[in-house]
């Protein structure tokens, strides 16, 4: 099926559009707590310095960890349904066309959790700053990914322990 534009168009839509009905999902579920259905959207597009997801979170559900970053700024926009922000310690009320702000730095852990009996669906976008380092205050754990030109990525989830010596294991 034809869809009327150039090839230069068609390469520009391909690099610069997505749609989020139309694109596959994947099933992120870890029992009992987790159950989401989700794609990222900026894969393979233009974007340099922004990521984008869609996200629906079953009933009952909780999308990720609770967490903070410590290079990248996030923002969540309620499609559909209602659900609750955990952030710094407190409980907030989402619903539909609420919009999220976190910025980096520990002060604001967060997650989404849908609190309600229907799913709730939003929208993630972020700056995908790199290096990345992101915390779990729930299980001690860390995180740290990325390279800064996205060449040679690593990624390392750890618990905190104590610190090796600098020079250890150099000669």
């Amino acid at each position: 099926m034809s869809t009327g534009l150039s090839d230069t168009a068609a390469a520009l839509a391909a690099a610069l559009i997505r749609n989020f009905n139309d694109v596959p999902l994947t099933r992120m579920q870890r029992d009992p707590h987790y159950d989401a259905l989700g794609a990222r959207l900026a894969r393979g597009t233009a974007a340099r310095k922004l990521g984008a997801s869609i996200d629906t979170l079953a009933p009952g559900k909780v999308g990720c960890p609770y967490h903070l970053h410590h290079a990248q700024e996030e923002m969540f926009i309620v499609l559909e349904g209602s659900g609750t922000l955990r952030v710094a310690g407190e409980r907030l009320p989402l619903k539909a066309g609420d919009v999220v702000f976190i910025p980096a730095g520990p002060e604001y852990p967060h997650q989404i959790i849908n609190t309600s009996d229907a799913p709730l669906k939003y929208l993630s976008i972020s700056t995908m700053e790199a290096p990345e380092i992101c915390e779990y205050p729930d299980s001690g754990k860390y995180l740290a990914e990325g390279s800064l030109d996205r060449t040679a990525p690593f990624e390392v989830i750890a618990r905190q322990a104590p610190s090796l010596d600098y020079w250890d294991g150099e000669p």
